[in-house]
């Protein structure tokens, strides 16, 4: 596994460390996200953490919310880290407080998300690096 994804692994266990957590893994291409959630998974799992996957392949909150994030908040707590995987539509401005930590995967000159937690150029999959934004000029708006 990619130190990148250990890294971010250990980052996101630091800030969030017990409890149900939910993680979006989002980007330009979908199905990039989703090996990337993937690779983030076994990370977390390789650290002791138990995961659950879900993809959205078109971003729509609606059912999103209704059949992936409502049972999975309803389910007793276990420590349980939810990754759901999917399009830029799942950082739209009204489901952005349904994720304790964010993830954007992007490859080559794709711009990076403003609320990403983490993000990580893909570009080799075989090789992910971190990309680190300075946002601070930027208007809140920027990436949305």
């Amino acid at each position: 596994m990619s130190d990148v994804w250990s890294d971010i692994s250990s980052e996101f266990l630091h800030l969030y460390p017990r409890g149900r957590r939910l993680v979006v893994v989002a980007g330009a291409d979908a199905e990039r996200s989703r090996h990337a959630a993937d690779d983030f998974a076994s990370s977390l799992t390789s650290a002791g953490q138990q995961v659950e996957r879900a993809d959205s392949r078109d971003g729509d909150e609606p059912t999103l919310r209704a059949a992936v994030v409502a049972p999975f908040r309803a389910a007793p707590d276990s420590g349980t880290v939810l990754i759901v995987s999917g399009p830029p539509e799942l950082l739209s401005t009204t489901a952005r407080g349904l994720w304790n930590f964010v993830v954007w995967q992007l490859a080559g000159d794709e711009a990076p998300h403003s609320i990403a937690s983490a993000i990580v150029d893909v570009s080799d999959p075989s090789k992910p690096t971190r990309r680190f934004a300075d946002y601070c000029a930027l208007p809140s708006s920027f990436g949305a």
